[in-house]
């Protein structure tokens, strides 16, 4: 069985999402707006107010990992960062190896503010390049150039233990060749981690649109599956191995913060539409704050709290949760603690003709510790955890 680096301990992450970008890019449909001016101190004086909230009902958690995402959160002003940071340690016991992430796009502009980053506490940095190609930068909206991006890289790679980029692959006309070749590139700038995405079409982005109005095609799925084992192998190959369906590290690179969402580890959401999982007592909840960046600011000054829903998660919903999570890594689910989480054993709890025929198949494996997809599987996860997940 395939086993990450780091021990199979959850821990306890926080999420920061700073929702402002300089621009929307036509495939995104995170929770990102355009504006052309942002009243720093009151966005900082609120995130300071909801981490006061979240911390008063996680009274003792120890912080194994902060994100801050977007959004475009090298927008933010370092001195905002290192604010967060500072009220989170003084609210929370953090761990001596706690990984602090930001979210970095590769312009000029974001590239000179990474020392002052690096001094407000961030330790990892993830930069958006999305391709070593102009013209497919061009075609993703992007605002940099590569060049632009491989500097980016390199001075990360100066100023931050650790960093990684995102790669965007299945874009119309790309051949396996070209993509193999542009894979190497990367390579050559890699530190320990790599995220390699597919393009997907996904509703209310402008690529919805243009894709149903016929503007371009994506590759086939044969061809898809080719540039996902291209991916796959040839990461793998340099040391850098496929732990999770888009993510590749060398041991001990894996993103921390990540793991625990995939682990099914508790976390707390702040800033705009930031969602969190937090066991409370006996109790799962699933939060969710106001989604529009107005109106999540306007509820934190009002009230204290920009949270719209909070909703409980009984243990069919957790286990449901736990392997669309877990089955996503190489390590699979880990039966012990999903035992704790839905109550029953995971043979139990999946549907038993489906697993056998699964298995059967090679797309899933079982061992005395973990459930996890194989290579194959994962490759169809959708279609595994279709067929394996009980009905609701």
């Amino acid at each position: 069985m395939e086993r990450l680096s780091e021990p199979r301990a959850p821990g306890f992450a926080l999420y920061v999402h700073w929702p402002f970008c300089l621009s929307k890019c036509p495939y995104c449909d995170f929770n990102s707006h355009v504006r052309e001016r942002v009243e720093e101190a009151r966005w900082q004086r609120a995130y300071l107010a909801e981490l006061e909230r979240a911390a008063a009902e996680t009274p003792g958690r120890v912080v194994t990992s902060v994100f801050f995402g977007g959004g475009t959160p090298s927008l933010m002003p370092p001195e905002t960062a290192a604010a967060i940071l500072a009220r989170i340690r003084a609210l929370w016991p953090v761990a001596p190896d706690a990984e602090i992430t930001l979210e970095a796009n590769p312009g000029a502009a974001e590239a000179a503010r990474f020392r002052a980053f690096r001094s407000a506490g961030i330790d990892r940095l993830s930069i958006g390049v999305q391709a070593l190609d102009d013209s497919a930068l061009k075609f993703l909206g992007r605002k940099h150039v590569a060049a632009e991006a491989l500097a980016a890289v390199e001075r990360a790679a100066e100023i931050f233990p650790r960093h990684s980029f995102d790669l965007i692959y299945a874009r119309p006309g790309q051949s396996v060749a070209a993509w193999r070749e542009e894979l190497s590139r990367a390579l050559r700038f890699a530190g320990d981690h790599l995220s390699v995405y597919q393009l997907t079409i996904e509703p209310g982005t402008a690529f919805h649109t243009a894709h149903a109005r016929g503007d371009f095609a994506l590759p086939d799925e044969d061809t898809a599956a080719d540039l996902y084992e291209a991916t796959r192998d040839l990461l793998g190959a340099a040391g850098l191995a496929a732990y999770e369906i888009s993510n590749h590290a060398r041991p001990g690179g894996e993103s921390r913060h990540n793991l625990a969402y995939w682990r099914y580890a508790d976390y707390a959401g702040i800033g705009p539409g930031a969602h969190g999982r937090l066991t409370l007592g006996d109790a799962k909840v699933a939060t969710r704050q106001q989604r529009l960046p107005e109106a999540w600011l306007a509820a934190v000054e009002a009230k204290g709290s920009g949270e719209a829903e909070r909703a409980p998660l009984d243990r069919a919903e957790r286990g449901r949760e736990m392997l669309l999570m877990g089955l996503r890594l190489a390590e699979g689910v880990d039966l012990a603690r999903f035992r704790s989480e839905a109550v029953v054993p995971a043979a139990d709890f999946v549907d038993a003709r489906a697993s056998a025929r699964l298995a059967a198949a090679g797309l899933i494996e079982w061992t005395p510790q973990a459930l996890r997809a194989t290579e194959a599987g994962r490759q169809r996860l959708n279609a595994v955890l279709a067929a394996l997940m009980p009905r609701k």
